[in-house]
């Protein structure tokens, strides 16, 4: 064992955890001593109750223009703001993601359309219970 980066390579090996891991507790360990190698306990987890989702969707309810954004996607990020200013809470996108999920939410991407787009125009030319006209050979893709 050579070089100090053999050395940490091999102690995050054995102790199964990044090279940079290693690397960040031998510096608190120099700066600081074995007390800064100490646990500070778990981290929070800012949750939402039940009665503030309901009023996070009550606030979602009123749509992105009610909020100043223009177009009418929710995006995890746009959730995430709304939360941050109704309940002072902070969530990663991610987390927003999960939260929105477990309460029954879904992703949806909105279908692209031209803003020109005639749907007159686009309709199938045939409608009700009529079949399809049918066609000698296939259509082009």
């Amino acid at each position: 064992m050579g070089s100090p980066w053999a050395r940490a390579v091999q102690r995050a090996r054995d102790l199964r955890v990044s090279v940079r891991s290693v690397q960040r507790w031998r510096h608190a360990w120099a700066e600081g001593g074995p007390r800064s190698l100490r646990s500070q306990g778990p981290a929070p987890l800012p949750r939402l109750s039940g009665r503030q989702f309901a009023q996070l969707e009550a606030e979602l309810a009123k749509g992105p223009a009610a909020h100043g954004w223009e177009d009418q996607r929710w995006t995890p990020a746009r959730v995430r703001t709304v939360i941050g200013r109704r309940f002072h809470l902070t969530y990663t996108i991610q987390g927003v993601r999960k939260l929105l999920v477990r309460n029954g939410w879904s992703c949806q991407v909105p279908a692209r359309r031209a803003i020109e787009r005639d749907d007159d125009a686009a309709a199938p030319r045939w409608s009700g219970s009529a079949a399809a006209p049918a066609t000698d050979s296939p259509s082009p893709r």
